[in-house]
């Protein structure tokens, strides 16, 4: 099993950056294919990016975040982090990590297993 743990959200102005993070218990954290995923009031959970297991070689993002969001992977410290540059309100959101035993890219929500609580995210215009 595996126990997920976000940080790092809070208030920025728009154009600026945040750096999140996710802290994973356990030892096999390296076989976990990760994601975040963000949830606005009032919509549903929308994918934002992927990284595979192990080196993380494949990387996979949201056309919404693609050239501003980076994902990156510390296996050494089980931390799975989602830097995230010129933000705008839209992306205004409480923020997720994810794990999968999957393999490949996936991006629904319902192909993973194990979820963070979440950290807020605001974006002030």
């Amino acid at each position: 099993q595996v126990q997920l743990v976000e940080s790092g959200g809070g208030l920025v102005q728009a154009g600026g950056s945040l750096r999140l993070s996710c802290a994973a218990s356990g030892r096999t954290f390296s076989s976990y294919s990760m994601a975040w995923f963000r949830q606005a009031p009032g919509k549903e959970r929308e994918f934002v990016a992927f990284i595979s297991r192990n080196g993380g070689s494949i990387r996979y993002y949201a056309d919404s975040v693609k050239g501003r969001f980076t994902i990156s992977r510390d296996n050494a410290k089980n931390t799975v982090n989602l830097t995230m540059n010129s933000m705008t309100p839209e992306d205004t959101a409480v923020y997720y990590c994810a794990a999968t035993t999957i393999t490949v890219v996936v991006t629904g929500p319902s192909r993973y297993v194990y979820w963070g609580q979440g950290t807020q995210v605001t974006v002030s215009s």
